[in-house]
């Protein structure tokens, strides 16, 4: 159940990715450099001159800009949603994030302006915290010495997810919903359709993906509400914290302690991580020639090698080695398959360096979520994996935008090899990690 429900509700949030650059185009046409738009792109070229590389610096960071407001959102709210969740119940948490997130499709749909559509992304952003709390019910449902093969689980949903949420939002853009309405509208006034203003509600270019979309998460809403039962067990929630925090205050209110480190860990890894992650296209294009569909074979093959590592070699390897020191195999991984990405010059050679990196992250991602679960206590599963989360996205919202600069300031080589250096920052903070306690 637990499952399907992340499976859901990523493949609705993952659509969007393969269209930031025609989104940007569509707007621009749209309206120019005026308004919330004009700012944005004005700022944005601003950087691009301190970097030196004004030609493809603005469709770059456009796409960092919107992913990183959607990210900010999500380590806002995580622990909000994580720690609700701790004192009235996962299922009825997961209705009304999965209902905001609908909504916030809804708005996408009609985002006939720009104001419109970074609306719905603010709106979905905030609701996408919902992923904590489907960690914790995880948590709920998997003893001390299976927390991990749980998180595993949860690893492939993810994969999954992000495999095949940004081929359909591939696919689902050759189909304009909006082309016969403009048509239309252009003959009836004899002119170009512009936007009527700062809020413009009409169906555009996009809308077939934020239709997708919004049914993903309809069928994800009705999935919960007739099939997932309640996991936490009510005396629970007593013992859970009377209020609800915010990130900072939810960070400062954990003990110090393994958790808290564990926490930390995740932030840098993930920050370094997605870094490399925004940055692989680029890195592809220019060493390699790479056109968009060579790059949607390089994701998918990572993808495949994230499904097969979390859902077969962490489900062997934990048991047998424990979670720590799966999550430092799985550190030094990833710090050598950048090195090798960073340094390849043919293509096989970055298809090594790719599957060294996945193979790592396979093994990272439940191992150390398993870790914050299970040095955590059961009272605040929510609260601690929201953190876990939160973290996660402001990492994921800042890794990009940091990756880039130094990729058009440094290269590619130099880029590569300072992630791969902090990727063993938090190899060294496991490595001082103790051994989690297991048990009923």
């Amino acid at each position: 159940m637990i499952f399907l429900t992340i499976f859901i509700d990523l493949l609705g949030f993952t659509i969007i990715f393969p269209l930031f650059p025609a989104i940007l185009d569509h707007y621009f046409a749209l309206e120019g450099n005026r308004g919330l738009l004009g700012a944005l792109l004005g700022g944005i070229d601003r950087l691009a001159e301190l970097s030196g590389s004004a030609g493809n610096y603005r469709a770059v960071l456009f796409g960092g800009v919107l992913g990183s407001v959607y990210a900010l959102l999500q380590f806002t709210f995580s622990p909000v949603w994580g720690s609700l969740s701790d004192r009235i119940g996962r299922r009825p948490v997961l209705l009304m994030t999965v209902a905001g997130t609908a909504a916030s499709y809804v708005l996408w749909f009609f985002s006939g302006s720009f104001l419109l559509f970074i609306i719905a992304r603010l709106l979905g952003g905030a609701f996408a915290g919902n992923l904590s709390v489907a960690t914790a019910a995880a948590a709920d449902v998997t003893s001390r010495e299976n927390r991990a093969k749980g998180m595993g689980i949860v690893g492939v949903a993810f994969g999954l997810g992000f495999l095949f949420g940004p081929a359909i939002g591939s696919i689902a853009a050759f189909y304009d919903l909006s082309a016969s309405t403009v048509e239309n509208c252009a003959t009836a006034t004899g002119g170009t359709v512009r936007a009527a203003g700062l809020l413009s509600f009409s169906v555009n270019p996009f809308s077939l993906p934020a239709l997708l979309a919004l049914g993903f998460s309809l069928i994800n809403l009705v999935w919960i509400a007739l099939k997932f039962r309640e996991t936490l067990n009510p005396a629970k929630c007593e013992e859970a914290p009377a209020r609800v925090r915010f990130p900072i205050g939810a960070l400062r209110e954990l003990e110090r302690g393994p958790a808290r480190r564990t926490n930390w860990l995740h932030f840098v890894f993930s920050l370094a991580f997605s870094g490399m992650e925004f940055s692989l296209p680029f890195l592809a294009t220019e060493r390699f020639g790479y056109a968009p569909t060579d790059m949607f074979k390089v994701f998918v093959f990572l993808g495949l090698v994230l499904i097969l590592t979390q859902g077969l070699v962490v489900r062997r390897a934990v048991p047998r080695f424990g979670e720590k020191a799966v999550l430092i195999c799985g550190l030094l991984s990833v710090s050598i398959g950048i090195t090798l990405m960073g340094s390849a010059a043919s293509i096989p050679a970055f298809y090594v360096g790719l599957a060294v990196t996945g193979l790592g992250s396979g093994l990272i991602n439940p191992s150390v979520s398993a870790l914050v679960s299970l040095y955590s206590p059961a009272s605040q599963q929510g609260l601690t994996l929201g953190v876990y989360r939160s973290l996660g996205s402001l990492a994921r919202g800042l890794g990009p935008l940091v990756a880039c600069f130094c990729y058009w300031w440094q290269g590619a080589t130099t880029t590569y090899l300072l992630v791969a250096l902090v990727t063993l920052i938090p190899w060294l903070m496991a490595i001082a990690l103790p051994r989690p306690v297991k048990g009923e």
